[in-house]
């Protein structure tokens, strides 16, 4: 899956239209590290949007996590 970047989209912006939630950009600057130290990107830039997988926080009862 990727996502290509509309002019002036960030990483936030980004994750929020992949995932729906601006708080995983740094889930995208770790599978785009090419990109690590733009700010806003132009029109085009294609970014790698890994899936993202439920992680045991330790906030969640243990048979949450359970199959």
């Amino acid at each position: 899956m990727a996502y290509i970047t509309k002019s002036g989209d960030t990483f936030d912006i980004a994750a929020k239209a992949v995932y729906g939630d601006e708080w995983q950009a740094g889930k995208l600057m770790q599978a785009n590290p090419q990109h690590i130290g733009v700010f806003a990107f132009d029109a085009g830039v294609v970014l790698a949007t890994p899936v993202l997988t439920d992680e045991k926080d330790g906030h969640l009862p243990p048979w949450k996590f359970e199959g």
